[in-house]
């Protein structure tokens, strides 16, 4: 099994992962909007490191939790709060993202890294993603569950992950110039996702039981 394929699984599967619009790539693109490329690109960065992680544990634990199916469920669980508390968040008590505050702290490039590292860390769904995805693929004999093949499939997933973040932060970096006269509030782009994101993981929930 060559090791290119698991590199290629590995990007391409974060690369779909994380093109429909979430929390991550939604998040990405405001601080690209408010605070420019750099801070967005230091977000991103804790973003992989959280993603490295995740897509490790993911893998080395892959066949055990295909055989306990109520991990998977527990995890949804976990999600479920988790999103429904930022939903909360972002529609009642962040602060209006189209208001500029007059004395804000300076956000420097060591908050933004940790905070890429919070919210991915608060995302649970990559998770399960990986457990199928690996699963699937192995099932195929496209995937091996070897040191060596794992690690390339999780240095495909963080260049897969940090690539699309970058389309996110690239693309909305033109709205920039217009930040005053849009009428959006960002935050509640993001709680609007972690709303739908909490629907869609209660009929997960519901469908298992």
């Amino acid at each position: 099994m060559g090791l290119l394929l698991h590199l290629i699984i590995g990007f391409v599967a974060a690369l779909i992962g994380v093109i429909p619009p979430g929390l991550l790539n939604i998040s990405a693109a405001k601080i690209s909007m408010e605070e420019g490329r750099r801070s967005a690109a230091t977000f991103a960065i804790g973003v992989g490191v959280t993603v490295l992680a995740q897509t490790y544990i993911a893998l080395l634990f892959a066949r055990y939790l295909e055989m306990h199916p109520e991990v998977i469920q527990l995890l949804r669980q976990i999600g479920l709060g988790i999103f429904f508390c930022l939903t909360v968040y972002f529609f009642f008590i962040a602060k209006d993202s189209r208001r500029k505050p007059a004395n804000e702290f300076t956000k420097t490039g060591k908050n933004r890294f940790f905070l890429g590292m919070l919210l991915a860390a608060l995302n649970l769904l990559p998770l399960p993603y990986w457990v199928y995805i690996s699963i699937t693929f192995n099932a195929f004999g496209w995937f091996e569950f070897t040191p060596n093949a794992i690690l390339f499939c999780v240095i495909g997933s963080v260049l897969g992950t940090l690539t699309m973040l970058g389309v996110y932060i690239q693309f909305f970096k033109h709205l920039k110039a217009k930040r005053r006269t849009s009428k959006m509030n960002m935050n509640y782009v993001i709680g609007a996702i972690t709303g739908i994101v909490s629907v869609i993981t209660l009929i997960k929930i519901l469908e298992n039981l």
